[in-house]
């Protein structure tokens, strides 16, 4: 099976980093930034498992790597616009927040299209 690496290190990456922001909201900090960090490593940790589908997608479509950048990035945004939100103090990043949210949506739309123009039917 190919596997598109540098999307595939990225997911993994990305997914490192979702954990230890999870575990440091449930370890390190207090309730406010918990929910911030929290809610951060969530979307992050989902869409670097969604980028990691995508890299190891049979047919290496240039859509399918799309949607998983989309996706990885994203979440990684959005994620870290929480945790800049929440461990320094920058209210300004709830402007970026959304960037990151509409990466996502957009990267859970491209692979939609991707499936649906997809040439190979099983039955």
């Amino acid at each position: 099976m190919a596997v598109d690496r540098p999307l595939a290190v990225f997911a993994a990456l990305c997914g490192a980093l979702a954990v230890a922001l999870g575990a440091f909201a449930a370890h390190g900090t207090g309730p406010q930034v918990k929910a911030l960090l929290t809610t951060g490593a969530h979307y992050q940790l989902v869409h670097a498992l969604l980028a990691l589908v995508c890299a190891a997608w049979p047919g290496r479509q240039r859509l399918i790597s799309t949607a998983g950048w989309l996706a990885g990035t994203g979440g990684l945004v959005f994620g870290l616009a929480l945790a800049g939100i929440g461990l320094l103090r920058l209210p300004a990043l709830g402007m970026v927040a959304p960037i990151g949210g509409a990466m996502m949506i957009a990267g859970w739309l491209v692979l939609a299209l991707a499936v649906f123009r997809s040439h190979s039917v099983k039955t």
